[in-house]
């Protein structure tokens, strides 16, 4: 003898399954008014209340047509669903016929991660091709000109050759920091575990820049306790300390001094590293984005001073990957301020 399931035992069970799914799942009668939504679906979609009209709250052509072309022909139909509301998201909705009723199963899965990463990867590999052609048009050029009309004019070709090196090493530069970052971003996942001697390295790190730093009338003061070990991999860490002291002295060496700083952390930190320069400073629209890969706050100033665009993404990879937080305050006229967490 069959079993008659009345609709709310059917609901019951249509609503429990739907409650151990991931992704955001909505239950429609005939008339779209949603009948169940999943934690899921309630937590990204606030506005969809049980009881409310679907097709009031998502006003999408797409997503209506599929629910319309779904209901009459019995067979599921997937779109993609694209909102600017509140915020920019991406989502694969599939709307599937359940029964003779009139029920419809809406699954929607978050396509917004996915679109971010490949808009950034063809933003990486524009600008990444972009900076690489620059210098290897130059050197084409000259080279064409020691070649033809500067081939027996010895001062002009001396010069040429001066400019082909500098453009050479800007490429060099540029494809060494790109590997860099490859090879961090393979690592993202994998907390470091050595052992480093903070104070020891900042130390090296300021050796390192001594005959620069000399030669720009340029100071780098240390005050740091005597025994400061972190969790870290040491060559990632000596990397982040670099490339902020070298900013330092690229962009705020005119304020004849760079601080270099070790005090106790802050909000779940063991200790906060800072590098101060007393420069000009930067503009309050650009700070946030001085982490992104090729941002400058001034294109050409900063291809005259030799930067690659990649130095701060490095650093915020690098930090992120040691468990870190990287924080930059700057104002004009006051200089630049970077503080990296780390833990013990």
């Amino acid at each position: 003898m069959a079993t008659t399931v009345s609709p709310d035992e059917r609901l019951a069970i249509l609503g429990g399954l739907a409650d151990a799914l991931p992704d955001p799942f909505l239950l429609l009668d005939r008339r779209s008014l949603v009948l169940h939504s999943n934690p899921a679906a309630r937590r990204e979609f606030p506005d969809i209340g049980e009881g409310s009209l679907l097709t009031a709250a998502m006003r999408n052509p797409a997503l209506l047509g599929a629910i319309d072309y779904a209901r009459r022909t019995r067979e599921a139909q997937t779109v993609e669903l694209h909102q600017t509301v509140p915020n920019e998201t991406w989502h694969r909705v599939q709307v599937a016929p359940l029964d003779s009723d009139g029920w419809l199963a809406v699954t929607l899965r978050s396509l917004t991660e996915e679109k971010r990463m490949n808009q950034l990867r063809s933003d990486f590999i524009a600008n990444a091709s972009h900076e690489l052609r620059t210098p290897l048009t130059s050197l084409i050029g000259f080279i064409d000109t020691l070649l033809g009309p500067a081939a027996k004019d010895e001062a002009a070709r001396e010069r040429f050759l001066n400019i082909m090196r500098q453009q050479a090493a800007r490429m060099s530069n540029l494809i060494d920091d790109l590997l860099s970052l490859s090879r961090i971003e393979m690592r993202q996942h994998l907390r470091p575990t050595g052992t480093v001697d903070l104070p020891l390295l900042l130390k090296e790190v300021r050796d390192g820049f001594e005959t620069q730093a000399r030669d720009a009338g340029v100071r780098i003061e240390i005050a740091a306790p005597e025994a400061v070990n972190v969790t870290g991999e040491r060559t990632e860490l000596y990397e982040v300390f670099e490339n902020l002291v070298d900013n330092a002295l690229k962009y705020g060496g005119d304020g004849k001094l760079i601080e270099i700083g070790i005090a106790p952390g802050r909000i779940g930190y063991d200790y906060a590293v800072t590098v101060t320069d007393h420069g000009e400073g930067i503009e309050p629209q650009h700070v946030p984005r001085l982490t992104e890969r090729f941002y400058r706050v001034d294109a050409e100033s900063s291809r005259k001073k030799k930067g690659t665009g990649l130095g701060l993404a490095i650093v915020k990879h690098i930090v992120n990957r040691h468990r870190g937080q990287l924080t930059i305050k700057s104002k004009p006229g006051e200089g630049t301020r970077v503080e990296v967490l780390l833990l013990k």
